[in-house]
């Protein structure tokens, strides 16, 4: 067991996947803390984080054990990649179980300003600009995007993406300066106005 602690997460996963099993606990015992913390701060529900967190270890079980697990170098980022996606599947699913119709209501309840955040074309002028920001970020470097995200579409702190990246809190926030620079300009080359009126 000691000797397995030395090892580096790619060696455990080798030696896991050839059948000592104890390495794998290794792993878990590893990275339990960051991801179910990575998780948690997302869902903020406990139940839920447990529930996900467990699914995203087993699937890392099922993928190593059939050989295809590829992520050389990168274990940590491959399960919270893991984890981040059964995050977004759960909450599509919670999206598609709460749908509610409107076509049988004399009211339009979804574009009634007096009973809603706003009408249905100020959703639809923040989702183009959402979307408009989305597309301007997939051109930042790897890890300005990867800042980003993790602060504006994950809510995480800058000490929380320090911890997750390996990075200083002063590297995360230069990266995130940066970031903010760069999708300044990229707007202004593509004349795109990322402000509502």
């Amino acid at each position: 067991m000691d000797n397995l602690k030395v090892m580096t997460d790619e060696e455990l996963v080798v030696t896991y996947a050839g059948g000592d099993n104890v390495a794998f606990d290794v792993l878990l015992s590893r990275h339990k803390q960051s991801v179910y913390n990575y998780i948690y701060f997302i869902v903020r529900n406990r139940e839920l984080a447990e529930d996900i967190f467990q699914e995203t270890f087993v699937k890392a079980i099922v993928t190593i054990k059939q050989g295809r697990y590829v992520e050389n170098g990168k274990f940590r980022a491959w399960i919270n990649r893991i984890a981040h996606n059964l995050i977004i599947d759960n909450f599509r699913q919670e999206k598609g179980e709460n749908t509610v119709s409107n076509d049988e209501s004399a009211v339009d309840l979804f574009n009634n300003p007096a009973i809603c955040d706003g009408t249905i074309e100020d959703w639809l002028v923040k989702e183009q600009i959402l979307s408009d920001v989305r597309n301007l970020i997939r051109f930042l470097p790897d890890n300005q995007r990867e800042v980003l995200e993790m602060r504006y579409y994950q809510d995480m702190s800058f000490k929380e993406i320090s911890d997750l990246t390996g990075v200083s809190i002063n590297t995360a926030l230069g990266r995130m300066r940066y970031a903010i620079l760069n999708l300044r300009r990229l707007s202004q080359e593509n004349n795109m106005i990322l402000t509502q009126s």
